[in-house]
């Protein structure tokens, strides 16, 4: 697969944990042969980051980048403020869906009353972290755990309920179907503290098996 066009993670601490995670697991091992060097996903955190996440679920690649330009480009600068300025007709003129465009205008007040603080994040433990950000309508666990594994940098992070990790995770291992719910979970204890790793492995794996340039989640 070429990943030349993509810039490449190849920082110590994940060189680092994928030689962990190759030592504990076979079948990791041979996923992260195939899939060859991570992409780096990550990302600035902060508001636009995400808003981002939560814009861009559910929708192809080139159709969120597109609508991303477009409402990026409304609420220039991108803030809180700016966003509340704009009205669901505006917000929907740049492609928003009608929910998208309410989970815009939810998370710019949550962000702008001071009721979600995207900077008290770095203080909390993942746990509390997932919460503080799950509280705010339109911030479901996985755009949560998106924002905390790429943005903040928390690597033992672990998107269980994500269906391109399950997916990859079956056809790695040779299982019968997807594990869901609590086993989906606790499959990946043995991989801490480098579970967000092993997601993103996961997710290059699927990329792979799947013969496509697959985005976070798809």
């Amino acid at each position: 697969m070429n990943t030349s066009v993509e810039r490449l993670d190849q920082s110590p601490g994940t060189r680092a944990a994928l030689a962990d995670l190759a030592g504990r697991d076979a079948d990791l091992a041979r996923a992260i042969q195939l899939g060859g060097p991570l992409p780096d996903r990550r990302r600035p955190p902060g508001f636009a980051t995400l808003a981002k996440i939560v814009m861009q679920q559910q929708l192809s690649l080139a159709s969120a980048a597109a609508i991303w330009g477009r409402f990026e480009a409304a609420a220039a600068p991108f803030t809180p403020a700016n966003v509340l300025a704009l009205s669901e007709p505006d917000l929907r003129a740049v492609g928003l869906s009608r929910q998208k465009a309410d989970f815009a205008h939810a998370l710019a007040r949550a962000v702008e009353g001071g009721r979600l603080d995207l900077d008290r994040l770095a203080e909390m433990d993942d746990d509390a972290a997932l919460a503080h950000l799950c509280d705010v309508r339109g911030i479901g666990r996985w755009t949560a755990e998106v924002y905390l594994l790429f943005a903040l940098d928390r690597s033992d992070i672990w998107p269980a309920g994500d269906l391109a990790v399950q997916a990859a995770l079956q056809h790695l291992k040779g299982w019968d179907a997807r594990l869901r719910g609590k086993p989906a979970i606790t499959v990946a204890d043995p991989w801490r503290p480098h579970r967000g790793v092993a997601a993103r492995v996961l997710w290059q794996y699927y990329r792979v098996i799947k013969g496509r340039a697959a985005g976070v989640g798809q």
